[in-house]
């Protein structure tokens, strides 16, 4: 068994059910299994993919991705999704580390090809929009190459790391498929089940969750085509008749402390990519009487590891339960397993963690002891086996769910002219979950342009991760050893940016 082969399975077993809408269009199973098999042949004949060739999948939210990522499984490629947000200098170090010689995306990215060559003169980019206009048939004798078992690999999901540069965390046909079967039990997930997608099908909570779940029980996809106004996204997934939500815990804000009154039509929401504030959690149920449902997971675990149960108890605060077929355990720096209530390392073990990061077999020791991944998150347990999160050792911010590494921002504030030193630590906001914050000292003598600062670094990193605000400092406050302090920066930031103003 492999992905392609579970999708084929459930396609064959019901063809024309609807299995995506996507505004007024609808898409059938047989739809998304014949775009697919295009898609497959066309990467297999025309374009030489081979088994386990890397495949990058670089395009905002449309129903090409889907048949995209499948078609690629079907050719027996390995699938690269692709932060959508990201600008061509940042997706350099993916296309090399990867080995990515093709890249499918949309008639918005595709105007990046030129300014991607420019470092991989050899790479091919397709338009996949322009495939689909194509209406192009399928040999009757072509038989797909894929013969991929469980334990090989079919997603090559970049997670930015500390040391600045996004590492490949390889999750097989295997990881996906059992971290699939562990939501279909904790969300109770049949196929009536339609599932809303808002976030970023790039994202790794939105592949798993989002797409290859319910593609694969039998139920469908509501790919919700306007995301602002909250309002018009809100009444295309009412239109569709939506029954799970999986978002991140700002639009449950959003959703909670504005005056909306649509009916909805989902049985249950789902809270994951960053904590969800508990004030948010009780006013959100308080208000529309749906169990909205906090877990906990990432990348490397394909990515779910635990959530509150639909039924029985929801402990506000909580990551909850470990999913089916998965182990999580609070333990301490030299791998003993603590009891109830003490602190220490989340760990991970089971059939959804990842295999270990491309070509990085050093990395890939430091985060895998005894079969247990080292998720680098601190937290407890409690009596009852909820897990709570209490703290990260990495130095990571989530802004509207997605990580964002200071060390990458720091790093193309060094190239500005006239900067000494920089360090970008996280602000809480209401909206986005976090926003970075910039604290940068000039060389001497000279005066830095804040707005030309930031107009720089937009030109290199997505907009998202752009501090709002960058604070000019004389020098950065350091330890006795030269390292930069960014707890004292955290302490002293209100005071700081009420300075700036």
């Amino acid at each position: 068994m492999n992905l392609w082969t579970a999708f084929a399975n459930s396609a064959a077993a019901r063809p024309e059910k609807t299995a995506l809408c996507w505004g007024e269009r609808q898409f059938s199973y047989l739809d998304i299994r014949s775009r697919a098999d295009r898609v497959g042949y066309r990467l297999s004949r025309e374009l030489g993919v081979k088994p386990g060739d890397r495949v990058g999948l670089w395009m905002k939210n449309c129903p090409d991705f889907i048949w995209g990522l499948f078609g690629i499984l079907q050719a027996g490629g390995v699938v690269v999704p692709i932060n959508n947000f990201l600008k061509a200098p940042e997706l350099r170090h993916i296309l090399t580390d990867a080995g990515i010689d093709l890249l499918l995306t949309d008639a918005e990215l595709i105007q990046n090809r030129e300014a991607l060559r420019e470092n991989h003169p050899e790479l091919c980019v397709v338009d996949l929009s322009v495939w689909e206009q194509e209406h192009l048939s399928v040999d009757s004798g072509w038989t797909a190459p894929t013969q991929a078992t469980e334990s090989d690999l079919a997603v090559l999901i970049y997670t930015s790391g500390t040391t600045g540069q996004p590492k490949g965390a390889m999750l097989s046909h295997g990881n996906l498929l059992h971290n699939v079967e562990s939501c279909r039990i904790v969300l109770q997930t049949i196929t009536d089940d339609r599932m809303a997608v808002l976030l970023p099908l790039f994202h790794s909570y939105m592949l798993t969750v989002g797409m290859l779940l319910p593609l694969l029980v039998g139920g469908s996809i509501v790919l919700v085509k306007s995301l602002h106004p909250v309002r018009h996204a809100l009444q295309e997934m009412i239109q569709a008749k939506a029954t799970i939500l999986p978002a991140i815990p700002q639009f449950y804000r959003s959703l909670a402390s504005h005056g909306h009154t649509m009916p909805f039509p989902f049985r249950v929401c789902v809270s994951g990519a960053a904590p969800l504030p508990v004030q948010v959690l009780k006013e959100f149920e308080e208000k529309f009487k749906i169990p909205l449902l906090e877990g906990y997971g990432l990348s490397e675990t394909s990515p779910v590891a635990t959530k509150n149960p639909i039924n029985g108890i929801r402990k506000p605060g909580s990551i909850g339960l470990p999913v089916s077929g998965v182990e999580v355990s609070i333990q301490d720096d030299q791998g003993n397993i603590l009891p109830p209530h003490q602190t220490g390392e989340i760990c991970v073990r089971g059939g959804n963690v990842m295999m270990g990061y491309w070509n990085q077999p050093e990395e890939t020791a430091r985060v895998m002891r005894d079969k247990w991944l080292l998720t680098g998150d601190i937290g407890h347990v409690d009596e009852d086996g909820y897990f709570y999160v209490t703290d990260r050792k990495k130095d990571m911010l989530l802004v509207n769910g997605i990580n964002v590494y200071p060390r990458q921002i720091e790093e193309v504030l060094y190239h500005f002219p006239g900067v000494k030193e920089a360090a970008v630590v996280g602000k809480p906001d209401d909206r986005r979950g976090e926003q970075p914050v910039a604290f940068v000292a000039p060389l001497d003598g000279v005066i830095l342009d804040v707005k030309a600062m930031q107009a720089f670094l937009k030109k290199e990193l997505a907009d998202y991760k752009v501090p709002k605000h960058i604070v000019l400092m004389n020098a950065l406050p350091r330890n006795a050893t030269g390292k930069i302090l960014k707890t004292t920066l955290r302490e002293q930031m209100a005071d700081l940016l009420a300075e700036k103003h």
